[in-house]
């Protein structure tokens, strides 16, 4: 009989070698680990920018520059953005379009999946799914062109209409009435398709065996909706979810600025953080606000994500993110 060798009574386990599919494993995963350290990690270096007065040392370079000819301020960076007249009015906008957002993107795009996935002409699924999701590619540069083009004074599509039916036309761009609206159909119509297909193909990676029986059983289209579809739908729908407070201190910086074409007028609802610091650091030239407000959005949105998928594994232990 063969002796095994013990330690403290327990086998010792033969070390597992460096296998050749390890290997090519590990050979496809680099471009991922490469484009995550130069895209995610080798920027965070920009948080020290918080914490110093950035001043250009000519002919020196940027390190001299950032580390010795620039002064740690501590926190001196942070306290702009609590200083502002407007904190109040920048935060309400922030986090009510947020809230909105979160709302139409936890619900629109769930009901979209289901109606596309439930189309019997798959060509016709096919192109409204194409429709609905072609907008994402769109910048917000050409979205706000489109947009000019309907609400123009003078030559816009929708004065156009509103004369032709004996109308006064409007000054669409000093209404600030209206763009909460304006503001929050723009972004659905353009962030709406990615997160369709999201869900779309969760739908169709569910077992349709599970169908069949429903439909053996008398089920109706929308009890097989209710009983298999959303359940199956409800551990992205967390993770979405969880995602999307990750970011509710943060704005579109397209949407608000360049969409609305920095109007003064609309500056009451269109003010968000991102808007706000922006034109700040075009004032004062002073980089720490900009990179304060953003680690402090970030460490205020990494706190959310934990509570949020706490909760969520609190109801639910499979839908959480972590």
């Amino acid at each position: 009989m063969t002796r095994q060798r013990t330690v403290a009574n327990k086998p010792i386990k033969k070390r597992r070698r460096f296998s050749r599919d390890d290997f090519e494993l590990m050979s496809i995963s680099l471009p991922t680990v490469a484009w995550y350290i130069a895209f995610c990690y080798l920027p965070m270096f920009g948080i020290v920018f918080a914490f110093k007065n950035y001043k250009l040392a000519p002919g020196k370079g940027f390190i001299y520059s950032l580390f010795v000819n620039s002064k740690w301020v501590g926190l001196d960076n942070f306290k702009f953005i609590f200083k502002s007249p407007d904190l109040a009015n920048i935060i309400r906008n922030t986090l009510s379009y947020n809230i909105v957002f979160i709302i139409i993107g936890a619900a629109l795009p769930v009901a979209l999946a289901i109606l596309i996935s439930e189309m019997h002409s798959r060509k016709l699924a096919k192109t409204c799914q194409t429709a609905i999701f072609l907008p994402h590619f769109l910048s917000w540069v050409v979205v706000s062109y489109f947009v000019y083009a309907f609400l123009s004074s003078d030559k816009g599509l929708v004065n156009a209409i509103v004369k032709l039916f004996g109308g006064d036309a409007h000054l669409w761009y000093q209404e600030m009435q209206s763009w909460p609206g304006f503001l929050i159909f723009i972004n659905t119509w353009k962030t709406v398709g990615y997160t369709m297909v999201v869900y779309m193909a969760t739908i169709v990676g569910i077992d349709q065996s599970l169908y069949e029986s429903a439909v053996i059983d008398g089920a109706s289209k929308w009890q097989q909706i209710k009983g298999i579809t959303l359940p199956m739908l409800r551990p992205v729908i967390s993770i979405m979810l969880i995602m999307n407070l990750g970011r509710i201190f943060s704005s579109d910086f397209g949407l608000f600025y360049v969409v609305t074409r920095n109007s003064n007028s609309l500056i009451d609802v269109t003010q968000t953080i991102d808007v706000y610091v922006y034109k700040a650091m075009r004032e004062k030239s002073i980089f720490g606000y900009t990179s304060a407000t953003a680690l402090l959005q970030s460490v205020l949105g990494c706190i959310l994500i934990l509570i949020a998928n706490t909760v969520v594994k609190k109801i639910d232990p499979e839908s959480g993110l972590i």
